[in-house]
């Protein structure tokens, strides 16, 4: 079964690591050091919940009816582009505006781990354990 979450954890790493070639080339010569530091937090963001969306879906495609890994995964998606993306334009456009939208998408990140660590806490730990082999000898 395809993952969402896999696919969207690829590209937004994939976009990530884009986003940080272009600001530590493009833009380094164009921004203060004050908005470069901005967007270097954008890609750091981006790249850690990209990772994060990429382990949702691993454990999605385990358990593929757990609602919790579900939302968690929509919510750290709109978090990068909450998050991440309102810190991008504003170092670019300096529109002071813009970082009234962060603190929405650390939000949906905070929720999102929560949510991860809720699924982790009440999954029978077996889900996780190998499969036993079946002998006649047992």
């Amino acid at each position: 079964m395809p993952s969402v979450f896999l696919a969207l954890g690829a590209v937004c790493a994939f976009l990530g690591v884009g986003f940080g070639a272009f600001g530590a080339h493009g833009l380094k010569a164009i921004l203060s050091p004050e908005l470069l530091a901005v967007y270097q937090t954008g890609v750091t963001y981006q790249m850690w919940h990209a990772l994060g969306l990429l382990a949702i879906g691993l454990l999605h495609q385990q358990t593929p009816t757990a609602k919790r890994l579900v939302w968690a995964g929509w919510l750290m998606f709109v978090g990068i582009l909450l998050f991440s993306g309102s810190l991008y334009l504003l170092a670019v456009t300096d529109e002071k505006v813009l970082g009234m939208v962060t603190p929405f998408g650390g939000v949906c990140f905070l929720l999102a781990w929560l949510l991860l660590a809720l699924f982790a806490f009440n999954k029978n730990p077996s889900t996780f354990a190998a499969p036993k082999k079946h002998s006649r000898y047992n």
